[in-house]
This record gives C-alpha cells, sequence and structure tokens, in this order.
C-alpha cells in the first residue's frame, strides 16, 4: 500500500535516491571504514524514522534508495 501524501487537488508519494560522492571519486571507501558508513547511514535514517530500502557502498561513492 502507498503512503499517499495529499492536498486538495493532488496526491503524490515521495521517493528520493540519495548518492554521495567522494572529491574528484577517490577511491577511499575499504576495509573498517567501509562497514562504519552502512552503520552511520542506518542511524541517521533510524533517527530521521526514514525507511531505508536499498544500498550500496562502492569504492568511490555510497548510493541509497
Amino acid at each position: 500500500m502507498h503512503d499517499w501524501t495529499s492536498l486538495s487537488h493532488v496526491r503524490w508519494d515521495c521517493k528520493y535516491q540519495v548518492v554521495f560522492v567522494l572529491k574528484y571519486r577517490q577511491k577511499k571507501l575499504y576495509g573498517k571504514f567501509r562497514r562504519k558508513v552502512g552503520d552511520i547511514f542506518r542511524d541517521l535514517c533510524r533517527q530521521r524514522d526514514i525507511e531505508l530500502l536499498e544500498g550500496h557502498l562502492i569504492s568511490d561513492h555510497v548510493k541509497f534508495s
């Protein structure tokens, strides 16, 4: 079921895709730091009451939707 938001003449279901890219796409997301980034994003989503559907952590960027 959709969580529709509405006004008098419009209804919408807003979804976002967020991509974080390191400066100059440096490949810095490795090892221990890679595990911490996922925990940090999950914690931020919990704090903001946001449902995290999917996440990808690649060596030079992070993509969540």
